[in-house]
């Protein structure tokens, strides 16, 4: 017939019909994603970055120039020294993990934006991975402005060890991100996410050594907040301010790499059973 392909049966042989090829993976896939959102984002970026900054900001100049005249020197720095590498990683955590929650959620949810692209060849993999690596972008750029602050104020001992900071941002943004997106899978509305605020980021702020350190703390409760992202994050980030190099770098990154890597995949796995309800 004509319009029709048709398939000659070979002798002995059942005709199959031919297939299309499969569109080739690529690492990349993921990109488009990233994209959409950086265009979306520049619509509002001033807001979106003064909103990230105002709160850590805020904690470092009130809190290191308030405290710090009563305080004096913490581990033989001013205290404003000692909370800038505490508010460089609290800041990136906040703002991977407001991206993850709040924004992710909204389109997946609420917007239908996730629906929208797994219409298109990419995956639920790609999407997963286009925002968390936006996530990561995000949060690189408020660690930028903070670590911007910290030059501009001379809150550092060596220039050069503090741009292995650019990594941990990285690396901390990466983390927290992966565990966002894992929560963000769970969550049935906004309301939801201040259980995560409220159980985990606060006490996390408090315990992991952003404003003391964390040997002020009973023995126990030390020992309970080394198992904390955000203390490994610190563990990194302030010596490096302080001027040598962390006392174990590769457990701090290898816990670190653990959460990140548990929280996206534990993640990638409860959104797609929750999107195939």
């Amino acid at each position: 017939m004509r319009g029709e392909t048709q398939t000659e049966a070979m002798p002995g042989k059942a005709a199959t019909p031919a297939s299309p090829p499969s569109p080739r993976a690529s690492p990349w896939k993921w990109l488009p994603v990233w994209q959409r959102n950086f265009q979306v984002w520049k619509k509002l970026a001033g807001p979106s970055i003064l909103g990230n900054l105002a709160d850590p900001l805020l904690y470092m100049l009130g809190l290191g120039y308030g405290l710090g005249r009563f305080l004096g020197e913490v581990q033989g720095v001013p205290y404003l020294t000692f909370l800038a590498a505490g508010t460089l990683a609290y800041s990136v955590m906040n703002s991977a993990t407001f991206e993850t929650l709040y924004s992710a959620f909204s389109r997946m949810h609420v917007q239908k934006t996730w629906d929208a692209i797994l219409n298109t060849p990419l995956t639920l993999n790609d999407v997963l991975l286009g925002e968390l690596f936006w996530a990561t972008s995000k949060s690189l750029l408020s660690g930028l402005a903070i670590l911007l602050v910290i030059w501009v104020l001379g809150l550092y001992a060596d220039f050069a060890m503090t741009l292995w900071l650019l990594p941990v941002i990285v690396l901390t943004g990466l983390t927290f991100a992966g565990l966002g997106l894992m929560l963000n899978a769970v969550a049935p509305n906004y309301d939801f996410f201040l259980y995560y605020f409220t159980l985990f980021i606060t006490p996390m702020v408090l315990l992991s050594g952003v404003f003391y350190p964390t040997d002020a703390l009973p023995a126990w409760l030390a020992a309970a907040a080394q198992g904390l992202p955000l203390t490994h994050a610190i563990a990194l980030a302030r010596p490096l301010v302080l001027g040598y190099w962390p006392e174990a770098p590769l457990l701090n990154v290898g816990v670190l790499l653990a959460f990140a890597a548990a929280g996206f995949l534990i993640g990638l796995r409860l959104t797609r059973r929750r999107l195939l309800r």
